[in-house]
């Protein structure tokens, strides 16, 4: 039996039109998606599915929007047999990694995410934040700069993604100073389209708040290792990961690290579950060439079909 990861995107990874076919085909993938629609109180089914754009990437619906299709990816694929050893998101996709490990139910996934992103907008409409990727830069040599840049304002890293991938995250101000200096290094600095800071302190003022939200659920201890985004790690405690999980708010991901730590687990077969390929991508740059491997995406009826013929 082949060791497979389940691998969960988060914000950036939508797209109109993403989980319609699936939509189409299973009545318990329409139940995914009018339960978030139900619990978000608007029509987000109708927001993945016909956007517009600038409706769906407001945090506040992106956040259960992208839940909803990596839920519903998720259920297709294990209702066809395949389950995996591991799982892992990026930032928002890791409540779908606790789901996939029934660390929390589908339904509690989308209450969770659905608050998640309303506190977070929320933040964001008191603290005006920015974001940027800089590309050709250790997270070395990144730590340094933002270790400078704080005398500008608070700025801290939010996703290590790769080896020379690293984003920043903080005041506008701030990442636009650091952007300047790691361009001045022979970095690549790309603004990126977001509405707040997020893993920043800048939304430090939802801690309190998400972290009661979160004690209100139960967690359970997972039926498949979970690594996670603060620790790069796995935890078998239901009650510690619902603490990682209030830390993660503002901690950087660390994604580079994760990924290398599924390496280290000797996983042989990566499954980007959900809209996008963001993570395919990072995965080329993450897994070290001569290691033997596979990797498949799973967001619509042909990309389940592809993986249900190699695997089951």
């Amino acid at each position: 039996m082949k060791k497979i990861a389940f691998l969960f995107p988060g914000q950036g990874s939508q797209t109109v039109g993403m989980g319609y076919d699936l939509f189409q085909e299973y009545d318990f993938v329409r139940e995914i998606f009018a339960a978030a629609d139900d619990i978000a109180g608007v029509p987000i089914s109708q927001y993945c599915f016909k956007g517009p754009m600038k409706t769906l990437t407001e945090t506040v619906n992106l956040q259960p929007a992208v839940t909803a299709v990596n839920l519903a990816c998720l259920d297709v694929i294990q209702r066809a047999g395949i389950t995996c050893s591991f799982s892992a998101g990026h930032s928002l996709g890791e409540y779908s990694a606790l789901a996939s490990a029934t660390v929390v139910s589908m339904a509690d996934t989308l209450r969770l995410v659905f608050k998640r992103g309303e506190l977070m907008h929320r933040e964001s409409l008191k603290h005006k934040g920015a974001m940027s990727a800089i590309i050709g830069l250790d997270i070395q040599a990144v730590d340094a700069l933002v270790k400078a840049g704080r005398n500008t304002g608070v700025i801290s890293v939010a996703n290590h993604n790769s080896e020379q991938q690293i984003v920043v995250t903080g005041a506008p101000e701030a990442v636009a100073a650091v952007s300047e200096t790691a361009e001045s290094q022979g970095a690549r600095a790309i603004p990126l389209k977001v509405s707040g800071a997020w893993h920043s302190d800048l939304i430090k003022g939802a801690e309190d708040e998400v972290i009661a939200y979160l004690n209100t659920f139960p967690f359970n201890s997972p039926a498949n290792t979970v690594i996670h985004n603060v620790t790069a790690d796995r935890c078998e405690d239901g009650k510690a990961i619902q603490r990682l999980m209030a830390l993660q708010l503002c901690s950087p991901v660390r994604w580079y690290d994760s990924i290398r730590r599924l390496v280290s687990e000797k996983v042989e077969v990566f499954v980007e579950v959900g809209p996008g390929s963001v993570l395919t991508g990072l995965l080329k740059k993450n897994v070290p060439r001569d290691y033997d491997h596979a990797v498949y995406s799973v967001n619509n009826m042909k990309t389940l079909e592809a993986l249900v013929s190699e695997l089951s």
